[in-house]
């Protein structure tokens, strides 16, 4: 398991070196729609993911969750950590709906800084929530917990 530090806004993996972190901003610079700020929330939003699903504990190759179990672990993890700025910040970051972090996560496939099944697509990322309902602060923020605790 990872050891989490707070790291501004979110939380920062402790075993990122400046490679990775390297590795990430290159990425985020020669794709050029999200900011290296989003690569770095979908790993600390996969992880907490992982946690919430008590997968923590298990070997490497069964700590897999779908595309549809990230993307409501990043909606929790995001009004979390940013509250009613969730979709400003979003924005800022260049992600505007589900299948962007899709976009981001198959870009950190392709570039070989995460790692897929043979059933993972991008399709899996499409339309699964609508952004301004999901991210309705006022709606969700007494009733946000999806996953089982």
């Amino acid at each position: 398991m990872r050891n989490l530090t707070p790291g501004g806004t979110f939380y920062v993996f402790k075993s990122m070196d400046e490679n990775f972190l390297q590795s990430i901003e290159d990425l985020a610079e020669r794709d050029g729609r999200f900011k290296k700020d989003a690569y770095l929330f979908i790993y600390d939003a996969l992880q907490y993911t992982v946690e919430k699903l008590g997968k923590t504990d298990l070997p490497t190759e069964e700590r897999h969750i779908s595309g549809r179990d990230l993307l409501y672990g990043i909606s929790e993890f995001a009004l979390d950590q940013l509250g009613p700025l969730t979709r400003s910040v979003f924005a800022h970051w260049g992600i505007y709906k589900t299948r962007d972090f899709g976009e981001i996560v198959f870009n950190l496939v392709n570039a070989k800084l995460m790692s897929k099944t043979e059933r993972d697509n991008i399709e899996d990322f499409i339309d699964v929530y609508d952004f301004a309902d999901e991210f309705d602060w006022k709606k969700r923020r007494a009733n946000f917990k999806r996953l089982p605790a």
